[in-house]
């Protein structure tokens, strides 16, 4: 029953994470031309959306797994 309270605590963890942040960005350099010792690089700009009712069913699934681990133990 540990693992199911740990589980539980770590998918409220990412749910208050998720509603924290509505998304993530970064940068991914792209190699577009190699010659020799020239190379060129591109870079993109990436942006991941978090929905919102992901991280409320995160937080609700994992509330219900920690008192489900509590009232077994």
């Amino acid at each position: 029953m540990r693992g199911m309270a740990l589980l539980g605590v770590l998918l409220i963890v990412l749910g208050i994470v998720g509603l924290a942040f509505d998304h993530f960005s970064y940068t991914e350099t792209k190699p577009v031309l190699k010659a020799g010792p020239l190379q060129v690089d591109t870079q993109e700009h990436r942006s991941i959306a978090v929905p919102l009712a992901g991280s409320i069913v995160l937080l609700v699934v994992g509330a219900g797994l920690v008192i489900v681990a509590r009232r077994r133990a």
